[in-house]
Protein backbone atom coordinates (compact mmCIF):
# COMPACT_ATOMS: atom_id res chain seq x y z
CA UNK A 1 0.00 0.00 0.00
CA UNK A 2 1.37 3.30 -1.15
CA UNK A 3 1.55 5.72 1.93
CA UNK A 4 -0.94 8.85 1.65
CA UNK A 5 1.34 12.00 1.00
CA UNK A 6 -1.30 14.64 1.72
CA UNK A 7 -1.71 13.95 5.53
CA UNK A 8 0.82 15.06 7.86
CA UNK A 9 1.89 12.35 10.69
CA UNK A 10 4.69 12.05 13.30
CA UNK A 11 6.20 9.35 14.29
CA UNK A 12 7.84 8.90 18.14
CA UNK A 13 9.62 6.12 19.72
CA UNK A 14 10.48 7.77 23.18
CA UNK A 15 8.97 10.94 25.16
CA UNK A 16 7.21 11.89 22.52
CA UNK A 17 4.71 8.75 22.27
CA UNK A 18 3.23 10.19 25.68
CA UNK A 19 4.30 13.81 26.00
CA UNK A 20 4.59 14.87 22.00
CA UNK A 21 3.66 18.54 23.34
CA UNK A 22 1.84 19.51 20.58
CA UNK A 23 -1.97 19.41 19.53
CA UNK A 24 -2.69 15.83 17.28
CA UNK A 25 -5.87 14.70 15.71
CA UNK A 26 -5.33 11.31 15.52
CA UNK A 27 -2.72 8.64 17.78
CA UNK A 28 -2.07 5.30 16.85
CA UNK A 29 0.09 2.55 17.57
CA UNK A 30 2.28 2.44 14.72
CA UNK A 31 5.94 0.35 13.92
CA UNK A 32 8.30 1.47 11.49
CA UNK A 33 10.45 -1.49 9.73
CA UNK A 34 14.37 -0.45 9.25
CA UNK A 35 15.09 1.25 12.79
CA UNK A 36 14.95 0.09 16.09
CA UNK A 37 14.36 1.95 19.69
CA UNK A 38 17.84 2.49 21.31
CA UNK A 39 19.69 4.30 24.18
CA UNK A 40 22.32 4.75 22.03
CA UNK A 41 22.64 9.10 22.43
CA UNK A 42 25.05 10.65 24.89
CA UNK A 43 22.60 13.55 26.45
CA UNK A 44 24.51 16.35 26.85
CA UNK A 45 21.69 18.99 27.76
CA UNK A 46 18.46 17.43 29.21
CA UNK A 47 20.07 14.11 31.25
CA UNK A 48 23.59 14.33 31.54
CA UNK A 49 26.65 16.79 30.71
CA UNK A 50 29.33 17.19 28.47
CA UNK A 51 31.34 16.04 31.04
CA UNK A 52 28.92 13.28 32.15
CA UNK A 53 26.91 12.47 29.82
CA UNK A 54 24.04 10.34 30.59
CA UNK A 55 21.62 8.42 27.86
CA UNK A 56 18.58 9.11 25.85
CA UNK A 57 16.36 7.43 23.35
CA UNK A 58 17.47 7.03 19.75
CA UNK A 59 16.06 5.71 16.62
CA UNK A 60 18.99 3.20 15.30
CA UNK A 61 19.30 1.04 12.17
CA UNK A 62 18.03 -2.16 11.94
CA UNK A 63 15.24 -3.82 13.20
CA UNK A 64 11.60 -2.62 14.30
CA UNK A 65 10.16 -0.18 16.54
CA UNK A 66 6.46 -0.10 18.04
CA UNK A 67 5.69 3.35 18.81
CA UNK A 68 3.25 6.13 18.58
CA UNK A 69 2.55 8.01 15.51
CA UNK A 70 0.15 11.61 15.40
CA UNK A 71 -2.06 12.55 12.66
CA UNK A 72 -1.52 16.53 12.64
CA UNK A 73 -4.38 18.98 11.48
CA UNK A 74 -2.88 20.77 8.06
CA UNK A 75 -3.42 24.28 9.38
CA UNK A 76 -0.59 23.06 12.76
CA UNK A 77 2.20 21.85 10.03
CA UNK A 78 4.44 24.45 10.12
CA UNK A 79 3.52 25.29 13.84
CA UNK A 80 4.51 21.54 14.84
CA UNK A 81 7.51 21.11 12.64
CA UNK A 82 9.33 23.92 14.30
CA UNK A 83 8.53 22.98 17.20
CA UNK A 84 10.25 19.48 16.66
CA UNK A 85 13.13 20.96 15.32
CA UNK A 86 13.11 22.76 18.45
CA UNK A 87 13.28 20.22 20.62
CA UNK A 88 14.95 17.16 19.10
CA UNK A 89 18.09 18.98 16.59
CA UNK A 90 19.70 21.02 20.07
CA UNK A 91 22.85 19.73 19.68
CA UNK A 92 22.19 17.87 15.65
CA UNK A 93 22.43 14.37 16.83
CA UNK A 94 19.52 13.54 14.89
CA UNK A 95 18.79 13.49 11.51
CA UNK A 96 15.30 14.52 10.27
CA UNK A 97 13.31 12.02 7.78
CA UNK A 98 10.26 10.76 6.55
CA UNK A 99 9.70 6.86 7.68
CA UNK A 100 7.09 4.91 6.28
CA UNK A 101 4.86 3.66 9.38
CA UNK A 102 2.72 0.79 9.51
CA UNK A 103 -0.67 2.41 11.62
CA UNK A 104 -2.27 -0.20 14.01
CA UNK A 105 -5.39 0.09 11.58
CA UNK A 106 -2.78 -1.63 9.12
CA UNK A 107 -2.62 1.73 7.47
CA UNK A 108 0.41 2.40 5.75
CA UNK A 109 1.59 6.53 6.18
CA UNK A 110 4.57 8.63 5.83
CA UNK A 111 5.88 10.10 9.26
CA UNK A 112 8.41 12.59 10.14
CA UNK A 113 10.85 11.04 12.65
CA UNK A 114 13.91 12.00 14.17
CA UNK A 115 16.95 8.88 13.92
CA UNK A 116 20.37 9.02 15.13
CA UNK A 117 23.11 10.42 13.43
CA UNK A 118 26.03 7.49 13.46
CA UNK A 119 28.86 9.78 12.93
CA UNK A 120 28.14 12.33 15.83
CA UNK A 121 30.41 12.11 18.74
CA UNK A 122 26.89 12.13 20.96
CA UNK A 123 25.97 8.55 19.45
CA UNK A 124 27.43 5.96 21.70
CA UNK A 125 26.44 2.74 19.46
CA UNK A 126 25.16 -0.74 21.14
CA UNK A 127 25.81 -0.20 24.89
CA UNK A 128 26.05 -3.18 27.49
CA UNK A 129 22.80 -3.69 29.70
CA UNK A 130 25.48 -3.31 32.66
CA UNK A 131 27.10 -0.51 30.42
CA UNK A 132 24.07 1.42 30.18
CA UNK A 133 22.84 1.21 33.54
CA UNK A 134 25.58 2.94 35.39
CA UNK A 135 25.42 5.72 32.91
CA UNK A 136 21.56 6.21 33.74
CA UNK A 137 22.53 5.75 37.15
CA UNK A 138 24.55 8.50 37.99
CA UNK A 139 23.97 11.17 34.72
CA UNK A 140 21.91 14.25 35.68
CA UNK A 141 20.95 16.87 33.05
CA UNK A 142 19.09 20.32 33.22
CA UNK A 143 15.70 18.32 32.71
CA UNK A 144 17.13 16.07 35.95
CA UNK A 145 18.11 12.53 36.94
CA UNK A 146 18.50 10.49 33.93
CA UNK A 147 17.36 7.20 35.55
CA UNK A 148 14.09 9.12 35.96
CA UNK A 149 14.21 9.26 32.36
CA UNK A 150 14.59 5.50 31.71
CA UNK A 151 12.03 4.55 34.78
CA UNK A 152 9.03 6.94 33.20
CA UNK A 153 10.04 5.64 29.52
CA UNK A 154 9.78 2.15 30.92
CA UNK A 155 6.25 2.87 32.97
CA UNK A 156 4.52 4.61 29.86
CA UNK A 157 5.33 2.16 27.32
CA UNK A 158 3.88 -0.50 29.38
CA UNK A 159 0.54 1.56 29.60
CA UNK A 160 0.50 1.52 26.11
CA UNK A 161 1.67 -2.28 25.70
CA UNK A 162 5.03 -2.34 24.46
CA UNK A 163 7.72 -3.93 25.46
CA UNK A 164 10.96 -3.90 25.29
CA UNK A 165 12.99 -6.06 27.60
CA UNK A 166 16.38 -4.67 27.21
CA UNK A 167 15.25 -0.81 27.86
CA UNK A 168 13.10 -2.57 31.06
CA UNK A 169 16.96 -4.62 31.99
CA UNK A 170 19.16 -1.35 31.58
CA UNK A 171 16.03 0.04 34.22
CA UNK A 172 15.51 -2.75 36.49
CA UNK A 173 19.33 -2.47 36.89
CA UNK A 174 19.74 1.35 37.21
CA UNK A 175 17.69 0.83 40.02
CA UNK A 176 19.43 -1.57 42.27
CA UNK A 177 22.41 0.30 41.44
CA UNK A 178 20.79 3.88 41.98
CA UNK A 179 19.39 2.12 45.38
CA UNK A 180 16.98 3.36 47.37
CA UNK A 181 17.49 6.80 46.44
CA UNK A 182 17.00 6.06 42.54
Amino acid sequence: MVPDMDEFWVFGYGSLMWNPGFPYEERQLARSHGYRRALCVRSWVHRGTEASPGLVLGLDHGGSCLGAAFRIAPDNREAVVAYLRERELVTHVYKERQLSVVLADRRRVSALSYVIDRAHVQYAGALAVEEAAHVVASAVGRSGPNIDYVLNTVSHMREMGIRDRWLEDVAARARQIAGPSG
